[in-house]
């Protein structure tokens, strides 16, 4: 086998695997023929989704923020021994920063 032969097998290969797809647009029916002969369809129009993109990332920052808010709770108040809702406060926050600024 040559060089050569070893292409074309290659490019044949890829000719019978693409062969198969039949492009149709989206919401014909399959006839006789595609179904008999393998030929698959792919669809033309784009996907509409139930929980589109945007809400999706609308999402994620909303649950993102009640999880901070949460641990910030969680962590002051039950761990801390403190008041869970001394978090919002500026003065807790403020003592925090202090702490940190001490330090260094």
């Amino acid at each position: 086998m040559s060089k050569n032969e070893g292409i074309n097998v290659k490019q044949s290969n890829i000719e019978e695997e693409t062969s198969r797809f039949k492009i149709k647009p989206a919401g014909t029916g399959k006839d006789e023929e595609s179904r008999e002969s393998g030929i698959t369809e792919l669809p033309l129009e784009p996907r509409r989704r139930a929980f589109p993109i945007w809400l999706r990332l609308v999402a994620i920052v909303f649950f993102s923020a009640f999880a901070l808010v949460a641990g910030a709770m969680i962590g002051y108040g039950i761990v801390g021994d403190g008041n869970v809702f001394d978090v919002f406060k500026v003065g807790t926050w403020q003592h925090i920063v202090d702490i940190i600024n001490k330090g260094t």
